[in-house]
């Protein structure tokens, strides 16, 4: 048995922290040890994570295997984009003059502000008397 050659690429965002694998194939996608449409049911999350693909025309090439956890689903579906993303540039370098402008390369460093003390949340305080 041939070794596959595989491809790494790291993604986080708001919490999220996936580990992506790009492997020479035909195209399956598995998260988790699930299907990529069970796991992620939303369509609109499902077409943000396959943008890298459809940018440089590698739809159908390579056969995903991700590892994700942290956060909610919508920062795991940035993570796995910003993961995928990392991956294919280490397939083909040149892959990045097409991701760099679309804006899949920058990690979207926003994340939850921290709750501070005298406070109900982040910047929500009590309501204000008067008297």
């Amino acid at each position: 048995m041939a070794n596959k050659v595989q491809y790494f690429g790291t993604g986080r965002r708001k919490n999220s922290v996936a580990r992506v694998i790009l492997t020479a194939g035909s195209g399956k996608f598995i998260i988790n040890g699930r299907e990529f449409e069970e796991y992620i049911s939303s369509a609109l999350l499902r077409l943000d994570v396959m943008q890298p693909f459809g940018v440089t025309e590698t739809t159908n090439q390579f056969d995903v295997e991700v590892n994700v956890y942290g956060g909610g689903i919508t920062g795991q579906a940035g993570a796995i984009r910003l993961g995928i993303t990392r991956a294919l540039m280490e397939v083909n370098a040149d892959y990045r003059k097409t991701l760099k402008p679309a804006g899949f390369v920058t990690r979207d460093s926003r994340a939850k502000e921290r709750k501070k003390y005298g406070l109900k949340k982040a910047r929500k305080s009590s309501q204000f008397s008067k008297r």
